[in-house]
């Protein structure tokens, strides 16, 4: 069962509802009854401290784009030419792909709350909207770590050995203008080969620096964050890219990239980043202090001993990465004397 975690108190509100015309697992859904946020195109975040709840004003829209749905965000990037500041790292995908992820955990609350009720039938709809979802995010990790590129670059080596029985027969049989072709797109293909096998190599030989959880700073803007999720090498579009300057980076695009939540008092404007792992640094001592996100409460159990986050088992289990242990060291003799 989902860990008390529910998408009731986050994604819709009133007339709010989420819509997809290319997936059946979207259609509209019955809003809500209970909410602290409302899904919304042009998204301003409202942080109230008293009740530490997010409003996102306005009504959903969602829009299909490369087969996938896209939630439109009002956020814009600035910088450029006027220089960098820390809203070029502001990623409205890594945001979305955060909401899909409450989305998840919402459906799957339901379809537990749906049996505890004895309503099978109700179950059963929901257990398969959340299927499909499932099936929907799996191919979009897959692409991100790399196995798109593993399956392309097999796919390339069987049409490699197909041209060159294809060249043997041409040569055989003294067609050398199809030979001649032929052999041009072989070599083509083998350099798209190449390409994709380092692509997929990349990706699974990928080593993070940090962990879910923990509380980092950024080495340029100086902001406190915490980290919520990581690709092995940046899965922005071209236009990101080149609006954050990330091939003038020293490792450029090819490095580990992180989805940071930011804190809201130190920047109200800078929900989500996405950030180069050449940009980030552990704090020197424990970071203990206060961190305001509207997100936390949904992605983490507590912050442990060391001042960093637990997060909860389903973040653990969507990047498959394990329970990070704090070392126990043991009282010594003095500290038993003075207790």
């Amino acid at each position: 069962m989902v860990q008390g975690v529910s998408l009731s108190t986050l994604a819709t509100c009133g007339k709010s509802r989420i819509y997809c015309s290319s997936h059946s697992w979207m259609t509209p859904f019955e809003p809500f009854k209970r909410s602290h946020i409302e899904s919304a195109t042009g998204k301003h975040v409202v942080w109230n401290k008293c009740v530490q709840s997010l409003v996102l004003i306005g009504y959903p829209c969602v829009s299909r784009q490369r087969s996938c749905f896209k939630v439109k965000a009002g956020w814009m990037f600035r910088g450029g030419e006027q220089g960098l500041d820390a809203s070029v790292e502001q990623s409205e995908s890594a945001n979305e792909d955060i909401l899909m992820f409450f989305f998840q955990l919402d459906l799957a609350t339901r379809v537990q709350c749906a049996l505890n009720m004895e309503e099978y039938d109700i179950a059963q709809q929901l257990r398969s909207k959340l299927s499909e979802v499932e099936e929907e995010v799996t191919k979009q990790q897959q692409s991100k770590r790399g196995m798109s590129a593993k399956s392309e670059a097999q796919d390339k080596a069987i049409s490699i050995i197909r041209l060159r029985s294809d060249l043997q027969s041409a040569i055989e049989n003294e067609d050398y203008a199809l030979a001649a072709k032929l052999r041009d797109e072989i070599s083509k293909l083998e350099a798209e080969s190449l390409a994709a096998s380092a692509k997929a190599l990349a990706h699974e030989n990928a080593q993070y620096v940090f962990r879910l959880g923990q509380k980092v700073r950024h080495k340029l803007f100086g902001y406190r964050a915490i980290i919520v999720g990581m690709d092995p090498v940046c899965s922005e579009s071209n236009s990101w890219i080149e609006n954050a300057q990330v091939k003038k980076l020293p490792r450029g695009s090819t490095q580990p990239f992180y989805q940071v939540l930011v804190d809201v008092r130190a920047e109200p404007d800078l929900l989500v980043a996405y950030v180069p792992e050449e940009n980030l640094l552990i704090p020197d001592k424990p970071d203990k202090g206060r961190f305001d996100h509207p997100y936390m409460s949904f992605l983490f159990y507590g912050m442990d001993s060391a001042g960093d986050f637990i997060p909860i088992k389903q973040l653990r289990e969507k990047y498959n990465k394990p329970r990070h242990e704090i070392p126990f060291d043991p009282p010594t003799d003095e500290d038993g004397g003075k207790a």
